[in-house]
């Protein structure tokens, strides 16, 4: 089970997706079932089958959030260490070696962003940064034949 923390901005996330899912996507999808319903032959019907299968996904959403959100902690203020790496943090990593520069955001597993840089703060590179602390060095995987890096970190800042 993946940890129940959340940022605030994170959370606001979710309760809009699931009041746009519930209000919008789901009556537009119930109204082109039945729109494809009517048609006739539902056994051939592309609408009407991807129209089941698209509300049957949105359902799912909808379960799944209604489940989690209760559940999440939000955390809204930085912690009383800023020096160290925590839930939340914004970490500025260089990896001299290979002139390299990195910027990881530590969040819940709800709010994962790859293409912004925020990772999980259950994944295994959050679990090496907890409670580091600028100048500190940590080898992180690179993902290709130059092995594990020694990466420093420069700079924590939340927000």
């Amino acid at each position: 089970m993946s940890t129940p923390i959340i940022t605030r901005a994170g959370f606001r996330m979710l309760e809009a997706e699931l009041d746009r899912l519930w209000r919008v996507e789901r009556r537009e999808t119930v109204q082109a079932v039945s729109e494809a319903a009517a048609l006739g032959d539902r056994s051939e019907n592309a609408e009407y089958i991807y129209g089941k299968k698209r509300l049957r996904e949105i359902d799912r959403r909808i379960r799944y959030l209604q489940k989690r959100l209760p559940n999440l902690k939000i955390v809204d203020r930085a912690p009383d260490d800023t020096d160290k790496v925590y839930f939340a943090a914004f970490v500025e990593m260089e990896c001299e070696a290979h002139d390299l520069e990195r910027c990881l955001r530590l969040v819940g597993p709800d709010e994962i962003d790859p293409s912004r840089g925020w990772i999980s703060i259950d994944s295994p590179v959050a679990r090496k940064l907890i409670g580091r602390r600028p100048g500190d060095t940590v080898r992180l995987p690179a993902g290709d034949e130059r092995g594990h890096l020694p990466w420093e970190i420069v700079e924590i800042r939340y927000e």
